[in-house]
């Protein structure tokens, strides 16, 4: 099979081309954003609202109109960086204060907050980009669906490989065919969190995180299969492990198998304690394939195709994740299309991870969706 027509284009927006662009590029989606951690001041606002070094380091279809932070200290500094011209306070957000200078919002912080953000987001009439993992539990992930739809709202979820071309070529190739029938999917994101936030951060938290590595790091492997395999998984086996004191709320390690239909399988690792390391790799019946860095915004992924005695390897342009994600979510809103992954995709993902802290626990191969059930 022919590799040419997978690398001819690697970073078009096959999104855009297949909505047609309907809006013409002139119009954009006014954002707020709700929560000013570090990654939406890292990397959010350069993307929205900082000083582009190349076509693709910005933002076309969306800007930041309003911030909303519980510290206003914090707010006004950002906002005279960006130039941003509405900060509010969390009980000014809710109470709608400012409404009518954004669209819609960005969902950042804590996971457990997630569904009051987006809930008022969605009694508002805004449309919401939700960061990943959507909630901290199943059930809370199902009510924000359920606030959106509702309200008639976009609901996005903020899995950012699933928008960078890197993994949506790779997905090209699993669905033709050019690695033969999936057999096994590798994936495993890993690094050292203290060195960024220390003991006290709210992802060691239980009850806001709703877990550890697992709920942080180790969705993107979970998430990724599936985006791949365009599948669900139906069981799931797993280990997790906390040898740390600081981590004795959450998991500090994971490792996780699960089965799909049809007999493919995946086996991921995510490790808050661990060599800093994100890759993927899919398996076939004529070919493999192998992506890294796979979850880390700030890098070039290179995608490497083995078919018998020959290997392929590709690094694209530079994509900046965060600037593809958001445009992506706006263009959607524009375009009246669904996004992909949507609630219910994150939705399936809080199932399987559900099966996965089951399986932990009673040592027992759990079947997804059995859980609570």
């Amino acid at each position: 099979m022919d590799l040419d027509s997978y690398f001819a284009d690697f970073t078009a927006r096959d999104w855009e081309a297949d909505a047609g662009e309907k809006n013409g590029g002139d119009e954009t989606v006014r954002i707020a954003l709700v929560g000013l951690g570090g990654f939406a001041r890292n990397h959010v606002l350069p993307a929205l609202a900082g000083d582009a070094t190349g076509p693709t380091d910005r933002t076309r279809y969306c800007e930041v109109r309003a911030l909303v932070s519980g510290s206003p200290e914090k707010a006004e500094e950002v906002a005279d960086e960006y130039d941003v011209a509405h900060i509010l306070t969390y009980d000014e957000f809710e109470e709608g204060e400012d409404a009518d200078a954004f669209d819609a919002v960005y969902v950042a912080g804590p996971n457990a907050l997630h569904l009051d953000y987006a809930r008022t987001a969605a009694n508002h009439g805004k449309h919401v980009l939700c960061e990943k993992p959507i909630e901290a539990t199943a059930d809370r992930a199902r009510e924000m669906v359920r606030a959106c739809d509702e309200a008639g709202v976009t609901l996005m979820v903020g899995y950012r490989p699933q928008i960078d071309p890197a993994a949506r070529r790779l997905r090209e190739m699993i669905r033709d065919g050019a690695l033969g029938d999936p057999v096994a999917f590798h994936g495993w994101f890993t690094g050292h969190i203290l060195e960024n936030g220390g003991p006290d951060q709210w992802r060691l938290d239980a009850d806001l995180a709703g877990g550890g590595a697992l709920m942080d790091v180790g969705v993107y492997p979970l998430n990724a299969v599936r985006f791949l395999f365009d599948a669900d998984p139906a069981s799931a086996q797993a280990t997790t492990s906390s040898p740390d004191p600081e981590f004795e709320e959450v998991d500090e390690h994971v490792a996780f198998q699960l089965e799909f239909p049809g007999e493919a399988t995946a086996s991921c690792t995510a490790s808050y304690g661990a060599q800093a390391d994100d890759r993927l790799r899919v398996v076939g019946t004529e070919g493999q394939a192998e992506l890294a860095p796979a979850f880390n915004s700030e890098t070039n992924p290179t995608l490497t195709v083995t078919r018998g005695d020959e290997e392929f390897a590709y690094t694209g342009a530079f994509v900046n994740e965060v600037a593809e994600e958001f445009d992506y979510f706006a263009h959607c809103i524009l375009t009246d299309a669904r996004p992909d992954p949507d609630g219910r995709d994150s939705v399936a993902d809080m199932e399987t991870v559900a099966a996965i802290y089951e399986s932990a626990e009673t040592g027992q191969r759990v079947e997804v969706g059995d859980v609570g059930a």
